[in-house]
């Protein structure tokens, strides 16, 4: 007597989507520094220096600013350290996340 085999099909389902991707927005205020936006800018988002003084004068100039663009949880959480960073110095800024059009 021989004992049957079973085997199992798999199929693999390859049409992956990229995530969607989100603009973080710095919005301009009255009493958060530039000095403190820049260093954000720096230390968070790895900018060049004169790369983040650029955006920081658009923020100021425009009244909000996309610094970045990226996948919804990377996003979140950058979103995330500006806002605690920008709390325990005593800042107000305020970090939206929109959709990517």
């Amino acid at each position: 007597m021989s004992e049957a085999e079973t085997k199992t099909k798999i199929e693999i389902n390859e049409l992956l989507k990229e995530p969607s991707l989100f603009k973080i927005i710095y919005v301009n205020d009255n009493e958060t520094s530039m000095e403190f936006v820049v260093e954000s800018l720096v230390e968070i988002f790895d900018y060049a220096p004169t790369t983040a003084e650029s955006l920081t004068i658009k923020v100021h100039e425009e009244g909000a600013a996309t610094v970045a663009v990226l996948p919804y949880e990377m996003a979140e959480q950058k979103g995330i350290e500006v806002t605690v960073s920008a709390r325990s110095q005593g800042y107000p800024l305020q970090v939206k996340l929109e959709p990517e059009a």
